[in-house]
């Protein structure tokens, strides 16, 4: 029986043309008797209009600067075809990262190699196609170094990684005594090494921090090119926001959300969700970014940056796919509960990453009815996995579907490209990964599609 008196809350994401084409063709449908169970569809051409965004602020702020995709974030080989093709860099943290990368066009100089204690291998393969690398202490230095002198056909390309002193406690980056000494290692070791520059890996989404951590970067860069160092570029990382709903939206929901709207009673501060809104997101984060006046200056990050002749680089992931994919479940069984339902999917929440933060996916997921005439009305139901775990699920919150779930309906989760599809995947009950389909763009009345080229 639908119900109507709670006031469930609900969290609708901005307008996305993009996926609505998509779904208005049928094709999800399609797809989804054609594998059998969950899928993944990806938009690249979303991602191309993150990258040129980007691209054109730094040119309005007439900053110099150099975008690379934080591969970490999805690991469809689509996104690195078009870095390939628009000449983007690529970060990676692995040797399989860094293979995938090469082989699908990348140049090795427009990769970036980040993460903490790089094994040696890495670091030969860094060096030897030219890679960037971000060292993140001193005994990694000493290791680069090391390389760079035995046998290496050019220098190591590298940067120091600083510890961000607001997060003292942080395990990436070094404090600035051991900044020092690796400045002056890197001095000794001649053209063994080229040091670029410096980098920092800052957690949240603040701006004001952001801007003045990139400040003192800029600061280093001059000390460092007083004892004879290149030191001309600095990388902030990511920490560019996306907004998957609008404001009045984020701040209702957060007022009204307890524990009673969640299946089992489950309860979420609002420190335990990402910001689905932001103020200033994606390329704007950027913009405001370069025009905040860091802490101590009279003059705005991109004024700074102009006058030490510093160039910007950035490793977004979330932003660069920002309505670049859905994912796509078919409802298996519906089980009625003390007034609302509970849904059983063929997928597991483990190809819906947010769990892995003990947090919840928060965007409306859309019910694709198999009948239409599914029953009209209000119909709160929380969405559980096909495995034998009862904390395995994928929307803890009663959803209120306009239309009554049955069996058989798809449920479409809404802009899940960036973290979501899968950073924490696994074939738990044996069950398959579900495949990754890319939706190229057309002038034909459908859609057309291929799977992801990923070499794994």
């Amino acid at each position: 029986m639908a119900v109507s008196e709670t006031p469930w809350p609900t969290l609708p994401v901005l307008p996305d043309p993009a996926t609505d084409a998509v779904l208005a063709s049928g094709l999800v449908e399609e797809l989804s008797y054609a594998f059998g169970g969950p899928f993944h569809f990806l938009l690249p051409d979303a991602f191309d209009a993150n990258l040129a965004a980007l691209r054109t602020v730094m040119a309005e702020a007439d900053v110099d600067g150099f975008v690379y995709f934080a591969k970490k974030a999805n690991k469809a080989a689509v996104w690195i075809e078009r870095c390939a093709a628009s000449g983007a860099g690529v970060d990676v943290a692995s040797v399989g990262e860094l293979r995938e990368a090469l082989g699908h066009g990348v140049r090795g100089e427009h990769l970036v190699v980040t993460g903490p204690a790089k094994s040696g291998e890495l670091l030969r393969l860094a060096v030897r196609h030219g890679a960037l690398i971000a060292v993140d202490a001193l005994d990694e230095l000493d290791t680069l170094i090391t390389t760079a002198l035995t046998g290496a056909v050019r220098p190591a390309r590298l940067l120091l990684r600083c510890l961000p002193p607001a997060q003292p406690h942080s395990r990436f980056g070094m404090n600035d005594a051991e900044l020092s000494t690796a400045m002056d290692r890197c001095a000794r070791a001649g053209e063994a090494v080229r040091m670029e520059g410096f980098s920092f890996h800052l957690s949240g989404y603040a701006v004001q921090p952001r801007a003045d951590l990139a400040a003192d970067l800029v600061a280093l860069c001059l000390k460092a090119r007083a004892v004879g160092l290149e030191a001309g570029r600095i990388s902030i990382g990511g920490g560019l926001a996306v907004s998957y709903t609008d404001a009045d939206s984020w701040h209702t929901f957060l007022s009204e959300q307890r524990s009673g709207h969640y299946h089992a009673g489950k309860s979420f501060g609002a420190d335990d969700f990402y910001p689905y809104h932001s103020p200033a997101a994606g390329a704007e984060a950027l913009r405001a970014l370069l025009g905040t006046r860091p802490e101590g200056h009279s003059r705005s990050l991109a004024e700074l940056l102009r006058e030490a002749g510093v160039t910007l680089l950035m490793e977004p992931g979330r932003m660069l796919l920002d309505r670049a994919g859905a994912s796509v479940f078919r409802v298996q069984g519906v089980k009625e509960r003390d007034g609302y339902q509970l849904l059983t999917v063929d997928g597991t929440s483990l190809s819906l990453s947010e769990q892995w933060f003990n947090s919840e996916y928060l965007p409306d997921p859309q019910l694709l009815p198999r009948h239409a005439d599914a029953p009209a009305g209000t119909w709160p139901a929380a969405i559980g996995a096909a495995t034998c775990l009862e904390s395995d699920m994928l929307t803890w919150r009663k959803i209120p579907f306009q239309r009554q779930p049955r069996p058989g309906d798809l449920l479409v989760y809404p802009n899940t490209a960036g973290y979501q599809m899968d950073s924490n995947e696994s074939p738990f009950h044996d069950l398959a990964l579900p495949p990754k389909v890319v939706i190229d763009r057309t002038e034909r009345p459908r859609p057309r599609w291929r799977l992801d080229r990923h070499f794994s």
